[in-house]
């Protein structure tokens, strides 16, 4: 979180400087290329479930300007979790509203999964085939952090969308196992939960338990990743 680095600077301390451009590349990478592949998965699963909306609202697609968000993407690159420009989805649409938008829901979030995996196995790789000496070189050790903030701010994003809290993706798969009455109550107040879960972020009252949930996806998906190099012998 680049929050972090600033209130480092501040109190005096160092800051890696290669580390801290290999952060906000990373980021600029995942605001610009995933959070639309986010968003696009809502709407391509909507789709596929019968929901035409995004394909007629011209946001079936992975033109990152259609899906930019400056608030979300401001608060991805400070405070490590954001958004991008919701795809409009109409639950109508769907034989089965509650499951399917269940369904649309989990697929933004697993996107980030699998972005997060895809850049685990290039990682493993390049530990497993690239030589020590220019694996441990200027060049490549700025790849590999590059790579590594890749990975965990994909996750991060996974296990941010993931919580049971309105509007996130996380409380549209939870309302398909409640009663639409506790969900509305729920929905009727998301703004006030929001800001009170921004506060409790900000000042890293919960970040703990995110924390906890984001390293263990990201140990089971780098040990995922890395399973195939172990057969070979390289890891």
């Amino acid at each position: 979180m680049l929050i972090n680095a600033l209130r480092t600077v501040f109190s005096g301390g160092h800051v890696d400087i290669s580390q801290l451009i290999a952060y906000i590349l990373s980021v600029l990478f995942i605001i610009f290329l995933i959070l639309p592949l986010h968003e696009y998965a809502h709407g391509w699963t909507a789709y596929k479930l019968g929901d035409p909306t995004a394909k007629l609202d011209g946001r079936l697609t992975l033109n990152p300007l259609a899906s930019l968000d400056i608030q979300g993407a401001f608060w991805l690159m400070f405070f490590g979790f954001g958004w991008a420009k919701p795809v409009p989805v109409d639950p109508r649409y769907f034989k089965k509203p509650k499951r399917d938008m269940a369904i649309t829901a989990l697929a933004g979030p697993l996107s980030n999964v699998i972005a997060g995996f895809v850049g685990a196995l290039i990682y493993c790789a390049l530990l497993a085939f690239m030589p020590a000496n220019i694996l441990n070189g200027t060049i490549m050790s700025f790849v590999m952090s590059f790579i590594w903030f890749y990975i965990s701010v994909n996750i991060s994003l996974a296990v941010f969308n993931l919580l049971p809290i309105p509007p996130l993706d996380g409380s549209k798969i939870l309302a398909a196992f409640l009663p639409n009455r506790i969900m509305y109550s729920f929905q009727r107040y998301q703004n006030m939960i929001m800001m009170a879960l921004f506060f409790l972020m900000i000042t890293g009252a919960f970040s703990g338990p995110l924390g906890v949930a984001q390293t263990f996806l990201t140990r089971l998906i780098l040990n995922l990743a890395a399973a195939p190099f172990s057969l070979l012998g390289k890891l």
